[in-house]
């Protein structure tokens, strides 16, 4: 269960961030009802056992791309907008987002690891082995 209270975690740092540093933002707002469900999705099929390690392979990856895009969007690049205004707050509320992040990647890069050791991590163990 760590994987999915870590997405919901990686999510909720999304929320706050959107809701308290974006103008006019609520859960429908597409910044966030995208995220939204491309998390859910992800979470919902990381309880198929057949596909849970690509599922997590794919919680990973959204984690890593929302950390390195909330670092890369507080850059000071011509080609961003500058709506909020850069500030000692919104970066504030970055560092949340990315900080948000970092237990979804520990969590599914561990998950990897142990599974990769053992092919048959799911596996509940006989009677005849206790």
């Amino acid at each position: 269960m760590a994987v999915v209270v870590s997405a919901a975690v990686a999510w909720l740092g999304l929320f706050v961030h959107n809701l308290a540093d974006l103008p006019g933002q609520d859960l429908l707002s597409v910044e966030t009802l995208v995220p939204t469900l491309v998390t859910a999705v992800l979470v919902a099929h990381w309880f198929v056992r057949p596909i849970r390690r690509a599922v997590t392979w794919g919680l990973l990856v959204w984690a890593w791309l929302s950390l390195i895009g909330g670092v890369i969007s507080v850059l000071p690049l011509d080609i961003l907008p500058y709506e909020p205004a850069q500030t000692p707050v919104h970066y504030g509320f970055h560092a949340l987002y990315a900080a948000t992040q970092v237990p979804l990647i520990v969590v599914t890069s561990l998950w990897l690891r142990d599974t990769r050791r053992d092919p048959q991590p799911e596996k509940a163990p006989d009677a005849a082995d206790e």
